[in-house]
């Protein structure tokens, strides 16, 4: 580009704020985005952040909390679409949704006295760096953190969710997205998952117990899944890397687990089956029953007392759209106040409903937890956890769109 190309004032603007924004506080960046918006038009600049259960979104300064079932912002952050509504004033009301990556973070509200391309393009500029910078700030500062909490957490679940990555990630290709609950309560579950050039590695564990110390089991556990990962472990020495973390620090605990990987380029999908429910795979709209059943195997931690032979490591060719679910028993088992069960079909038909509509997967999983809540009368009796993994190599991920 030639230097002396003229920059526009607009553009001038965005570059400062951009440059300022790495150097303030988390709130101060707010505040500096209100006043680049008064500068080119805009108002009512707020950053609304969703609550740790994916019921509110929670504004970042001032104002009331909005129902994300029932607001014109909690349809753009469960579509993933801007959301346009005309005001008294004459002036437009944009709602536009916040994402790290594929990770639904929340909405931004804008107010603009009307809606050009150019004036959307801004809109659109703003809300990607202003949850960049939320996303950059949030690692070291509890000001988020504190804005997303309706109430405080336990110990145990304090620490789980120290270790926990964000909710969903994914490529162009595949998507992974997690949910779990009680979110205030959690004992052992917990769920991990990361991309590595064209694999997407994805874990979900169940510790056993619901104490401090079943949250430390599964927090090792998770830990020395992440370290074997990162050294270029293979599924097998993963899941033994695992084994060894426990029976060396937790001699006296164990977890099931499921440990696989995804490989995006290709669709063969692997996993290692440690007690734990058997993931389901969907495909074409329907659960192709026990596809991905296997001989089960003892859970993690018991290395000192059993023969310890290698884990076998399961393979699967996947076709392009399936959908492979992990899951705790917390969820299948949920029960009534009558005791009926939630159960492996109402789970696996809540999915396929959802997939017939077209709906994004990070918007089933909240929808779905919050359905086994409610059939549960709001009390988790067992942690309930449950992963979507997506692989569609000639469909792009959904992304925010006007509609």
């Amino acid at each position: 580009m030639d230097d002396t190309t003229p920059v526009s004032e607009n553009e001038a603007l965005f570059e400062d704020l951009v440059r300022s924004v790495h150097d303030c506080a988390p709130i101060e960046a707010l505040e500096l985005a209100g006043h680049y918006g008064e500068r080119i038009g805009l108002s009512g600049i707020t950053l609304y952040l969703v609550d740790l259960q994916q019921r509110l979104l929670i504004p970042l300064t001032r104002g009331p909390s909005l129902d994300i079932d029932a607001t014109v912002a909690g349809e753009a952050y469960r579509s993933e679409t801007l959301r346009l509504v005309e005001g008294g004033d004459g002036e437009l009301s944009l709602w536009l949704p916040l994402h790290d990556g594929v990770d639904r973070m929340g909405v931004l509200h804008v107010r603009a006295p009307l809606l050009d391309q150019s004036t959307l393009r801004r809109c659109q500029a703003l809300a990607s760096l202003l949850a960049l910078t939320v996303t950059s700030k949030r690692a070291y500062s509890d000001t988020y953190v504190l804005r997303t909490r309706t109430r405080p957490v336990e110990l145990r679940t304090e620490m789980l969710r120290a270790f926990l990555p964000p909710r969903t990630l994914g490529t162009s290709r595949g998507v992974s997205t997690a949910v779990l609950e009680p979110a205030y309560e959690l004992g052992g579950d917990a769920f991990d998952h990361s991309i590595t050039q064209d694999v997407l590695h994805a874990a979900i564990l169940d510790a056993m117990g619901h104490d401090l110390a079943s949250g430390l089991t599964a927090s090792v556990a998770m830990a020395g899944a992440r370290g074997a990962r990162r050294n270029g472990a293979d599924l097998a020495e993963l899941t033994a890397s695992v084994e060894k973390a426990l029976v060396d620090w937790l001699p006296e605990r164990f977890c099931t687990a499921v440990f696989t990987t995804l490989n995006l380029s290709t669709g063969e999908f692997a996993w290692v089956n440690c007690a734990h429910p058997a993931p389901l795979l969907l495909r074409r709209g329907r659960l192709l029953a026990d596809a991905l059943e296997r001989t089960p195997e003892v859970p993690l931690g018991l290395g000192d007392v059993l023969e310890a032979e290698p884990r076998t490591v399961h393979r699967i060719q996947l076709e392009p759209g399936d959908r492979v679910l992990l899951h705790t028993d917390g969820v299948t088992e949920a029960h009534d106040g009558g005791g009926r069960m939630f159960g492996p079909e109402r789970f696996a038909d809540f999915v396929i409903r959802a997939t017939s509509a077209d709906e994004p997967a990070p918007e089933t999983l909240r929808r779905l937890i919050h359905a086994i809540h409610d059939h549960q009368h709001g009390s988790f009796t067992d942690d309930a956890t449950i992963m979507l993994l997506e692989w569609h190599p000639e469909a792009g991920v959904p992304r925010p769109r006007l509609g």
